[in-house]
């Protein structure tokens, strides 16, 4: 049996929308992507002339998209001190993935009610190709940052889907006003890209792929807390990027 391709159409997190319709969300998304990609670090500077020099427009736009940052809680301003991307502390980290737990718990149950077996199989293939290009990450095939920027954004497309399928567009657009998986990626990024199981989401998938809704809630859970503790402890602290300056 063939194998269902994987939608192109669905996207994962604002940074993914291809043609923005104003300046200042395509310094949004130009400015997001960099600090995805590692490009800017946790508690590294962000100047409104610098780029506005870079991106070839004026500072407005460029204040419109770093107050949207700083809306989400991607960036901060403090006087003195200017914009950077925020400082988390370990508390400000468990609560987003307290949260990312309760909305995906439930979106796991809900697609383990629902799913078709199309379904099922688009899951089980995505999954797939999630792992095959963690793997390539960690056995270093592949390292540069347009790569992870790759890895992470089908990571998140393949989250997102089991939330569309859950058929509750609520669940699905609570994850993305939250930025629960974008902030998992950008302290991934900063953790320095912890390894994971080598079928990580392959087994998750597998669950999700049941008819056993605590099972497959379990799973989710156990996915969403695998290593949080290690991101924890290797996130740089506010001291640590004052010694770095």
């Amino acid at each position: 049996m063939r194998k269902k391709p994987i939608p192109a159409e669905v996207t994962a997190i604002h940074v993914a929308d291809s043609q923005p319709s104003s300046l200042s969300a395509r310094a949004y998304q130009t400015i997001l992507r960099r600090i995805l990609k590692g490009g800017v670090p946790i508690g590294g500077e962000l100047s409104r002339r610098k780029l506005a020099v870079e991106l070839g427009m004026s500072i407005l736009p460029v204040a419109e998209a770093l107050q949207r940052l700083q809306n989400e809680g991607i960036v901060e301003t403090q006087p003195r001190v200017g914009t950077r991307v925020k400082i988390p502390t370990a508390a400000d980290i468990r609560e987003r993935y307290e949260i990312r737990e309760a909305l995906e718990s439930q979106t796991a149950r809900l697609f383990c009610r629902i799913a078709t077996p199309e379904n099922h199989a688009e899951l089980l293939q995505m999954a797939e190709h999630v792992d095959a290009l963690y793997a390539q990450c960690f056995d270093g095939i592949k390292n540069d940052a347009d790569f992870l920027y790759l890895v992470q954004d089908t990571h998140a497309r393949f989250h997102l889907r089991i939330a569309e399928v859950s058929g509750c567009t609520a669940l699905r657009a609570m994850l993305e006003a939250n930025q629960v998986l974008t902030f998992n990626w950008l302290y991934y990024v900063a953790a320095s890209r912890p390894s994971l199981p080598p079928r990580f989401h392959a087994d998750l998938a597998e669950a999700l792929c049941t008819n056993d809704e605590d099972a497959a809630d379990r799973a989710m859970r156990s996915h969403v807390r695998y290593g949080r503790e290690h991101i924890i402890g290797e996130i740089p602290t506010e001291q640590l990027v004052a010694a770095a300056r």
